[in-house]
Order: structure tokens, then C-alpha cells, then sequence
């Protein structure tokens, strides 16, 4: 037998219990055929030595924004740490004005006003930058500040439509707009550019491929395309398709469907009065490289901008819970319309009350349209209370949290939230314990999106001030490798195809120089990874494994 490539010199963790590790890998038309013993007397093409490496599945971030990525990366980076105070802020934006041509957007993301010591305000924008159209979003995404010129373009009616749609236009102790817009009125700053052209996102889909594969990310799952929220234009997939139509993706992905695009259409009387894309097409459509996975809705905002739907107050601010950004019957009216027509129901929730809403609207899709194994994901789950564990199991819930918020701005949930409820957010062991499917993932660009990072958050749980918030909510260093493999493969319902190393699945794999089991814990975001692969072949290669530079060029190019 004559097969395409046998993988040599490396220690593989394989994630698969009935055969943990690995020393021989071949690999046949983009698939892996054969392990170690099962290799002897086949012949190969090619053999690659990897000098002693690690090897493990590929990355798969279970929830990330791949476009807005993309896009984020040609705006200004308010997330950089030379940004300490909002001098340093508004110094960034002056420069940045001086080199944007007038009447032109001048865009920013990623600041954080517990970092800042508050949020930048309209005035000081308006003073550095009176030709553009500035607009800088929070590192959340569910809050934002702009200028005057952006608020007159969205129209003297825009507290009262801010409102209609759940969000808030801030008005200091005059009524003047202080430039802060929360939650649904960002959706009125957002109008004005929206929607971005295919090209333009195709060219961020790109960009941001060529970032995952150094980072060892084989697959994703984009939250959110289309309209509402978090869409860049109705035709958004267009973008993913040309993307691949090119030959310039090289990261799978499975693609969550805004439920805005969802539409009522007249069927057949037998058929579920639910929530159809056109043609029929729900979660599962599409082939290995890009299919349709989840439909997402948003159930509340943020924990670090307060939003997010609490069931006590914010520490601190007696009253303020945050907002529901549906009433509960409305948002189980969208459940259960989705969950009728076939989809895997995906709903964001970060606050315990929001939490429970949709606890209540899975249960309610279920006792309509009884379905085994749905897998309903809750996008971030944010702040699980102990009591809603058990109901998490129950439902079958797949729970998406982010750890790495922890790391990013665990000082700022401890303030927000009060030291025993900040224990409890981005839960990882408890939601193990109760035997509940966890996958890894970043919210990219929310939050740092390299996987490595984010296992070392999972097992260190160290905030950005050094202290350990929810010590007991960390796991070991191979339980979240699992998370970043196989629990975002079973999210995705591709369990069967990717998030291991066995014979008969996808050969995607990463290449990385030191095993994050056996390092010290707090190193582990420091490996470096040395080559990824997709489909079988080497996209990603800085160790020149491959002899004659078979590794796509597009991946190894610097940035």
C-alpha cells in the first residue's frame, strides 16, 4: 500500500481514551489512515521527521467572530497595553486622525474603562478629530462611544429608537450625550455602515485565516452572520464561499446564522410554522470545509459593560441587573420557532437571569418538538449559578464559556460582581462534573484568540492582576487540550469527522514545540507552534518540515 505522507519523530496526544498516544501517523488523501503499529509495511511518498515535537488535534474555537476579526485588524488596536489611561487613548486617536483622510471613518476596538478609569467621551473626540467619523468600540462589543458627527448621522430620533431596540443613548446631568451607546442603540451606529461589501470581507475572512493557521486553528465556528447583531451584510456567506472559491481559507468553519435572517414562509400545512432560511437550509448544510451550524440569539449584553441580565444586583449598583434584550416569551417564541425547523439553537447569554430564560425556552422547544440530541448551546453561559447545573445536564445544554476573560479581566468581574458570584464565572469544572459537553474557544476579537492562550487560562485562571479567581473552576492542562479538540468537535456536531487523532477522520493536526501537559503550568501560553496542518497537508510550516517548501507561502508570510 502506497499512502501520502507518514508523520514521524513526535509524541502525539491523540485525545482519543482507547488509544491516548501516538508515535506514527500516515496520512491519505487529507485523511488519516493509520497509527503506529498499523503502518508497518506501508510504503509513503513522503516521511516527515518532526525533531521530537508535540503533536495534538487541530484547534477548534467553538465560538469566535472570524469577519469582524478581520475587519478589527486594519482599526485601531485600543486593546494595546501602551493604552494605560484615556490620555493615552486620545493620544492614539490624534495620531490616527492625522494619518485618515476628512470625512472618513476613524474606527477603534477593544478599549476597557476599568482599565482606562472610564470611557472616552464626545467632547474630547469631537476636539481631536472634528472631521471624522469616529467610532470606538468597547472590548466587550456591547458598548461603544462615538462622536458628534456619528450621532447626528443617526437622527434626532435616536434616544427614543435606542430604546425601542433595548439600548441606551448616555445623556450626562444636562441631557447632553456624553458619545457612550449601550446594547441595541449601537445597532443605530452600526446602520450607517452596514453592509459591508463582499469583497471587503472576503478580504477579512483571509486576514484572519492566515492568523488562525500560526495559531494552530484548524476549524471554527463564526458566531453570527447575516443581519441583526452581529452581521456585516445579508449575504454575508458570499464572503466565506469566495474565500474558499480562491483557494485562501484553509480553516473550516461552520457558520452560525444570525436568527434575524431567519423568515416565516407558507409551507405545507404539515409542516412546523417555524423559522426557515431560503430554500429549507438549516444547521448541518454544507460540506467539511464550510456548512451551516447553529442559529444564534441574543438573550442579554455583557458582565464587563452591565448588561448582561443578573438575578442580583452588580455589586455596588443596587438596581441595576442589566437588560433582557428579549422578554421571556418572545425569546422562547424565537427558541422554539428555530429549534421546529430543523436547527441547532445557539442563544448568548453572559447573566444568571438571562441564563435562566433560556433554560426555560429550550425546555419549552423540547416539550413542542421533541428531538434527541438537539445539543442547544448557551454562547458564553457566563455566570452559572450552582442551582442551574443540574438543569444544564438535563436539557442536554452545551455551554460555550470563555475562560480567557478571566485572564483578560477577571479584576474588573470581581468588582462588578462581588468576589463569591465572580468565582462562578466561565465555569469549566463544574459544568465537567455535571457531565456536560465543554469546548474551548475566545470570542476572538473580544478576547485574545490564540487556543494556547486559552488553555493556559483554563488550567491557571490567573486574572490581570495576578490573583486566582474560581481556583476550583480549573482544569488540568489534557482536560482543556480535550476542550479545544474534542469538546468543540461534539458542539458542532463533528464529532465523527474531526477533534481527534484516529484513522478515518480529518488530517488536521498541529505541530508544537513543547507538550502542555508535561510544562509547567503557567508557561503553557508560551509554546510556540511550530506547523499546522489541514485536509493533510502543511499550510502552516516555520520549522521547514516539508522539504521544498510545500507549506503555503500565505501562512508562513509575516505579518
Amino acid at each position: 500500500m502506497l499512502i501520502d505522507t507518514v508523520l514521524t519523530g513526535f509524541t502525539a496526544h491523540t485525545m482519543d481514551p482507547a488509544c491516548p498516544t501516538a508515535r506514527k501517523i500516515g496520512v491519505h488523501h487529507g485523511r488519516i489512515v493509520a497509527l503506529d503499529e498499523q503502518l508497518e509495511g506501508v510504503r509513503a511518498r513522503r516521511t516527515v521527521d518532526l525533531l521530537g515535537a508535540c503533536v495534538v488535534p487541530g484547534f477548534n474555537d467553538a465560538h469566535n467572530h472570524m469577519a469582524l476579526y478581520g475587519l478589527t485588524r486594519r482599526e485601531l488596536d485600543l486593546s494595546d497595553t501602551r493604552i494605560k489611561t484615556l490620555d493615552d487613548l486620545y493620544d492614539a486617536v490624534a495620531e490616527r486622525a492625522r494619518a485618515t483622510r476628512e470625512d472618513q471613518w476613524l474606527m477603534g476596538f477593544g478599549y476597557d474603562q476599568n482599565r482606562l478609569g472610564g470611557h472616552p467621551h464626545r467632547s474630547v473626540l469631537d476636539r481631536i478629530a472634528p472631521r471624522h467619523r469616529v467610532w470606538l468600540r468597547h472590548a466587550s462589543g456591547h458598548l461603544a462611544v462615538v462622536n458628534s458627527r456619528v450621532l447626528d448621522g443617526i437622527g434626532p430620533s435616536a434616544a427614543d429608537r435606542a430604546a425601542a431596540a433595548r439600548g441606551r443613548i448616555v445623556t450626562d446631568g444636562d441631557g447632553r450625550p456624553t458619545g457612550l451607546v449601550e446594547e441595541g442603540a449601537i445597532d443605530l451606529v452600526r446602520s450607517l455602515t452596514y453592509p459591508h461589501s463582499t469583497a471587503e470581507l472576503t478580504e477579512a475572512v483571509v486576514r484572519a485565516a492566515r492568523d488562525y493557521l500560526r495559531e494552530g486553528v484548524t476549524s471554527c465556528t463564526e458566531a453570527g452572520v447575516g443581519t441583526g447583531w452581529v452581521g456585516h451584510s445579508p449575504v454575508e456567506a458570499a464572503a466565506y464561499q469566495q474565500a474558499r472559491a480562491m483557494g485562501a481559507l484553509d480553516v473550516r468553519v461552520q457558520l452560525m446564522v444570525a436568527h434575524e435572517a431567519l423568515r416565516k414562509f407558507d409551507t405545507h400545512a404539515a409542516d412546523p410554522a417555524g423559522a426557515w432560511l431560503d430554500l429549507g437550509l438549516h444547521s448541518g448544510f454544507g460540506d467539511h470545509w464550510l456548512r451551516l451550524g447553529a442559529v444564534k440569539i441574543f438573550a442579554d449584553g455583557s458582565l464587563s459593560g452591565r448588561t448582561a441580565a443578573l438575578s442580583r444586583s452588580y455589586a455596588g449598583a443596587p438596581g441595576r441587573r442589566g437588560e433582557l434584550r428579549h422578554e421571556a416569551e418572545e425569546l422562547t417564541r424565537h427558541v422554539v420557532r428555530a429549534h421546529a425547523t430543523g436547527w441547532q439553537v445557539a442563544v448568548h447569554a453572559l447573566g444568571d437571569r438571562a441564563i435562566d430564560a433560556v433554560l426555560d425556552a429550550f425546555e419549552a422547544a423540547q416539550r413542542a418538538y421533541p428531538r434527541a440530541d438537539a445539543r442547544p448551546r448557551i454562547e458564553h453561559c457566563g455566570l452559572a449559578r450552582p442551582d442551574q447545573l443540574n438543569r444544564l445536564r438535563s436539557l442536554g445544554v452545551v455551554p460555550v464559556p470563555q475562560p480567557v476573560f478571566v485572564e483578560r479581566s477577571g479584576s474588573a468581574l470581581v468588582t462588578g460582581l462581588g468576589p463569591e458570584r465572580a468565582g462562578w464565572a466561565h465555569r469549566q469544572r463544574s459544568f465537567l462534573d455535571a457531565g456536560l459537553t465543554v469546548p474551548g474557544s475566545s470570542d476572538r476579537p473580544i478576547a485574545p484568540g490564540a487556543p494556547l492562550r486559552g488553555i493556559h487560562a483554563m488550567v491557571n485562571r490567573t486574572t490581570d492582576t495576578g490573583d486566582v479567581l474560581g481556583r476550583d473552576e480549573a482544569v488540568s492542562p489534557w482536560e482543556a487540550l480535550y476542550a479545544y479538540t474534542m469538546g468543540s468537535a461534539r458542539a458542532g456536531f463533528d464529532e465523527g469527522v474531526k477533534g481527534s487523532i484516529e484513522p478515518g477522520k480529518l488530517a488536521d493536526l498541529v505541530v508544537l514545540e513543547r507538550d502542555p501537559t508535561v510544562v509547567p503550568p503557567e508557561t503553557i501560553k508560551d509554546i510556540g507552534v511550530l506547523a499546522t496542518m489541514v485536509d493533510g497537508r502543511f499550510v502552516y510550516d516555520s520549522m521547514g518540515f516539508v522539504a521544498g517548501g510545500e507549506a503555503d507561502e500565505r501562512a508562513t508570510s509575516p505579518r
